[in-house]
């Protein structure tokens, strides 16, 4: 997968590194399923702030009533997760879609299985010049993140307004800036910029559109129903964001009960209420 990182990308995502690594070794005896001096078992989950680890918060009680003391790390970029569960540091992530799961699993070969849904975030198109899609205009550079698995998503919008055609037949989640055949306008898509930095760059102005995934449009204010100028359709949509687990662990009795609950009426309740639409209950 490709990525280019931008300098405070890479030293914000060391410095968390540490931070993180290190609290998760610290953390790790008391993980993977050991009980703690009050008899609860712990289980440690890494996961993006928002909505992830809000989600999480919500069900933190209602796993304590069910024996389980739900230990959250907060990670700010879409490497390190999957990196600390592989190290066997923390006992599940929540923060990523499943084809990004997929093609993690591919690139880096991780023993990884997807424990369950939970929710959708459809992608928004923002732009602080133009009031819809139509009006970019030709040469019109869109900035996105950099990350393959999510190319084929975006351009799907773009699709649907009529300003690109991808090649015939290919599948939505596995499309790429190379299956553009129509260009018309000749959009300049450049898939080049860190995930948690996409609103930073919006608000500087860059570009003449910025693709930013809800999560970090939500963690910097934005609200990703009213401020896009396009968003994606949540009917029939792949992009479900999933708990992953190493393989096997996701029959272990813990994991088992953090699906449950993150599955039960009262957490798609409070999904549904909080997010407003921005983030909906996996179905």
């Amino acid at each position: 997968m490709k990525k280019w990182f931008s300098t405070l990308a890479i030293a914000s995502t060391l410095l968390l590194g540490l931070t993180a690594c290190g609290s998760a070794a610290n953390e790790k005896e008391s993980g993977n399923g050991s009980a703690d001096d009050k008899g609860l078992t712990k289980l440690v989950i890494g996961a993006s702030n928002i909505p992830h680890a809000e989600i999480l918060e919500k069900a933190k009680p209602i796993l304590k009533e069910k024996g389980i003391d739900l230990e959250i790390q907060v990670f700010s970029d879409f490497i390190l997760p999957n990196k600390v569960l592989a190290a066997k540091e923390i006992d599940a992530n929540y923060f990523q879609h499943l084809p990004y799961l997929e093609e993690a699993i591919a690139d880096e070969g991780y023993d990884f299985v997807n424990a369950g849904a939970v929710h959708i975030e459809p992608i928004g198109i923002y732009s602080k010049k133009y009031k819809s899609l139509d009006e970019i205009p030709e040469g019109g550079k869109i900035i996105m993140r950099d990350a393959v698995s999510d190319e084929g998503r975006i351009l799907s919008i773009f699709q649907e307004h009529g300003l690109i055609k991808l090649k015939e037949g290919v599948n939505k989640t596995k499309a790429t800036i190379n299956d553009i055949v129509e260009n018309p306008k000749k959009l300049v898509f450049q898939p080049n910029i860190e995930a948690a930095l996409l609103p930073q760059v919006f608000n500087n102005g860059e570009g003449d559109a910025v693709v930013i995934n809800a999560n970090y449009a939500l963690d910097a204010g934005l609200d990703p129903i009213k401020d896009p100028i396009a968003v994606e359709s949540a009917k029939d949509n792949p992009y479900v964001n999933i708990v992953a687990v190493r393989a096997g662990d996701e029959n272990r009795k813990e994991i088992k009960t953090l699906m449950e609950v993150l599955h039960s009426k009262e957490i798609k309740d409070f999904i549904t209420e909080k997010y407003k639409g921005a983030v909906l209950p996996a179905e």
